[in-house]
């Protein structure tokens, strides 16, 4: 049975580009494979955060994964520092891999542009991603295009340290969804939709209020023509709204396009909008289930605990390997 790890970083409002490009996947491979999903903390700490707000982020994140359908039972729910060999693999790969190789990823070279000052663990970032991965001989990686670099850095360590030290990891695959892995912002469809683009209006909060949604789709920029067709070169701003109407209804985009032709964006709006309050209303209304803290702490504990039996044996495995004495 293969084996899925993915995590999401508790900083900002989760948006409908979270939900419909990962946290869905998720939910759907849950039924297929031996599936771990983690609020990934360790990374969120790479930029300064306000430790009350992270703290509250982080759980948050894990309820809304149980909200949008990921099961317990099926499912490995946990926070990455729940399990501190996150943190002790990331520093063992750190010693087998090359600054090279950390200088080419993109990531990193956007996110530190314009700063004065960056911490070291936004260059070494990278390296605990490949060690989360690793971590528990990962067979698919569920990630969109802009993640792709990771993946292949996770192989190379990993191919690397099975070259000197003897076969230890497994080398995952990326698994990268084939329709509407980006969700585009609504202002400028061009480019990815962001929880932290300074403009509210660029994005939907999966946990937002309707009336509040409602007027960003409204708003949404599309084009002049006031035809209905899919074209992301030419109509960006249609083509995004079609790709979240289609993920959302579980209708083809060619279906939605015959539907609406010789209509305006205006009824392709507001039969969306209709959607998303369906569907978000259904997350919402769990979402408000699970507020329990006593209970969402009860099934992270135990869901670590569950990670952490897999994680223990694949980094004895790596000590073994590298001749750290274990006693």
């Amino acid at each position: 049975m293969k084996r899925v790890f993915s995590g999401v970083q508790p900083s900002g409002n989760l948006t409908i580009g979270n939900y419909l490009g990962a946290i869905k996947q998720f939910v759907e491979m849950q039924n297929e494979a031996n599936a771990l999903y983690c609020v990934v903390d360790l990374h969120a700490i790479t930029v300064p955060q306000d430790p009350a707000e992270l703290r509250k982020r982080s759980r948050e994140i894990a309820q809304l994964y149980l909200a949008c359908g990921v099961d317990p039972d099926k499912a490995t729910v946990f926070i990455q520092s729940h399990v501190k060999e996150h943190a002790e693999l990331g520093w063992l790969l750190q010693c087998a891999s090359y600054m090279g190789e950390l200088n080419r990823m993109t990531q990193y070279k956007d996110k530190s542009e314009g700063k004065q000052s960056v911490q070291v663990g936004l260059y070494t970032y990278p390296v605990l991603m490949a060690a989360d991965i690793l971590l528990y001989d990962t067979t698919h990686v569920p990630v969109g295009d802009d993640q792709k670099q990771h993946i292949e850095l996770t192989r190379d360590i990993a191919t690397r340290f099975n070259g000197r030290f003897g076969d230890t990891f497994v080398l995952p695959e990326p698994h990268i969804q084939e329709f509407g892995a980006r969700i585009m912002a609504l202002d400028e469809p061009t480019k990815k939709m962001s929880k932290s683009a300074e403009n509210e209006g660029s994005r939907i909060a999966i946990l937002e209020d309707p009336a509040v949604f409602k007027k960003k789709i409204m708003r949404a920029v599309t084009d002049t023509e006031n035809e209905i067709r899919f074209d992301e070169d030419n109509k960006p701003g249609v083509s995004n709204l079609l790709t979240i109407y289609s993920l959302f209804a579980g209708v083809g985009v060619d279906e939605l396009v015959a539907r609406y032709q010789g209509q305006g964006y205006g009824n392709l709006k507001k039969d969306l909008v209709e959607v998303m309050t369906d569907q978000l209303g259904t997350i919402q209304k769990r979402y408000s289930e699970l507020s329990d803290p006593a209970e969402l702490d009860k099934i992270l504990a135990a869901s670590a605990e569950r990670a952490r039996t897999i994680a223990e044996q694949t980094v004895n495995r790596v000590k073994d390997a590298m001749g750290l004495v274990r006693l």
